[in-house]
């Protein structure tokens, strides 16, 4: 009979600790609860953790800059060309915000040619796809944008 309370009573308290483990709220980051009476970020955290990019063939081989941020938290992107320079047909930029925002912006095809984005105060992040003419289109930076601060 004993045991059979002892039993009992661990399964009541199993139950109690179960249920609360998951009828609690969680966090999730960049993710605002619902019916907290705020807006959400269109972007969430995920948007700042940069990915892997595509390895460029050869005979498309270019290159793509993101300048370090000023003080200002502008971020310059250069394009710095390169032997498959020739095949590149349209370059596309995103400037993920730390604030939820979303910059994109449009590099000429040619040698130098730069765009600047309006970065937050904090870390950003910045990604290149570049079209080519064979139909490609390829991701060729995917960086991270921390803002130096003065020290």
């Amino acid at each position: 009979m004993q045991n059979r309370y002892t039993i009992s009573v661990l399964l009541l308290v199993s139950l109690a600790v179960f249920l609360a483990g998951c009828a609690g709220v969680q966090n999730i980051p960049g993710i605002a609860p619902s019916g907290s009476g705020t807006s959400s970020p269109t972007a969430t955290t995920n948007n700042l953790v940069p990915s892997p990019t595509d390895v460029l063939p050869a005979q498309n081989a270019i290159t793509v800059t993101v300048k370090d941020k000023d003080y200002l938290g502008n971020i310059d992107v250069v394009f710095d060309g390169g032997m498959g320079q020739i095949h590149v047909k349209k370059i596309d930029v995103t400037l993920y915000r730390s604030d939820g925002q979303v910059k994109t912006a449009t590099i000429g095809t040619n040698k130098e040619d730069s765009v600047s984005l309006e970065g937050t105060k904090q870390t950003d992040r910045v990604v290149v796809y570049v079209s080519f003419d064979n139909g490609d289109r390829m991701k060729v930076t995917d960086v991270q944008s921390p803002y130096r601060s003065r020290g």
